[in-house]
């Protein structure tokens, strides 16, 4: 059981080596995240993007080290996006990265029909935390990026992927708590309709390998004092692997505040693609996108 993510790192040494492209390479966090894990042995940094900044943004810092960095040369942000984008569907890359750019540009190449990466019907957002406050291991929250406001259909799509994502980290049957609002089915809101829903159709094998219940509002999900007090019986309840959000907006802002106020450090991952797709927010640290960088050797 992962119970930090310096856990990842331990198993990414006994990987092989992947190779790993940055979209739009000039940015700092970006360079620093990529120049430590190569020096780690973790990748072999493809650095796609303006070459003079990313040369300059290398010396400012001191610390990047371009030496085992293969650098093609393209200013041009939509091209540095689909060269890197086509490297990983010719396979000559394993692991795509977002750098100095918007992620909806970049997920416009991964979209592409000729040569993107799409491989499953949805394509979704995971974060792996370490969380300080959560018991005795991680735990994962999607979708916080990608889909903004799912439909049922959306939801089993993400839990498809995640479950399948974290069966890879050796969650075999991962405990997934459908949030809402509040632990009781209500008409009038339809997040604890949807929970209903999807928590039966585990029941009955139409979404497999994952232990699913909900709705359950947030406090019920991670605590099993407060399951015991509202007289929830659930093998989810207190103990969950993964929280399933309602919407890009709820989840957003649980992300955010994992981070700032409860110091969490977090790792994460585009899933449902032919490859993992390391996007992380502009605000995450380089610390942050170390981590994710690792957590997608990991399950590559």
């Amino acid at each position: 059981m992962l119970k930090k993510l310096s856990d990842l790192h331990a198993i990414a040494k006994k990987k092989p080596i992947k190779r790993l492209v940055l979209a739009v390479a000039q940015d700092d966090h970006s360079l620093e995240a990529v120049s430590r894990a190569a020096k780690k042995k973790y990748i072999e940094p493809i650095l796609v993007g303006d070459a003079d900044k990313i040369r300059e943004i290398a010396d400012k810092l001191k610390n990047v080290d371009l030496s085992a960095c293969h650098i093609i040369n393209e200013p041009d942000v939509e091209e540095a996006v689909a060269k890197s984008v086509k490297l990983v569907h010719y396979g000559e890359a394993d692991i795509l990265m977002k750098g100095n750019i918007g992620s909806s540009t970049l997920l416009k190449g991964v979209l592409n029909k000729e040569w993107g990466l799409r491989r499953n019907r949805v394509i979704s957002h995971i974060a792996l935390f370490e969380v300080a406050a959560y018991h005795h291991k991680l735990i994962a929250l999607t979708d916080v990026a990608m889909n903004i406001a799912p439909d049922l259909n959306t939801k089993v799509g993400i839990l498809d992927n995640s479950v399948e994502f974290l069966r890879k980290l050796g969650i075999e049957q991962p405990k997934v708590a459908v949030l809402g609002a509040v632990e009781l089915v209500n008409e009038m809101m339809p997040a604890t309709m949807d929970a209903a829903l999807l928590s039966k159709m585990a029941d009955r094998g139409q979404i497999k390998n994952c232990i699913i219940d909900g709705p359950l509002a947030f406090d019920n999900a991670i605590s099993a004092a407060s399951a015991k007090h509202k007289g929830i019986i659930s093998n989810v309840a207190g103990d969950a692997d993964l929280l399933l959000l309602p919407d890009i907006e709820a989840g957003n802002v649980l992300y955010k505040s994992f981070i700032f106020f409860a110091n969490a450090k977090t790792a994460a991952n585009v899933i449902g693609a032919s490859a993992p797709i390391v996007l992380t927010s502009r605000s995450d640290s380089e610390e942050s996108k170390l981590d994710s960088i690792v957590l997608a050797v990991v399950v590559n």
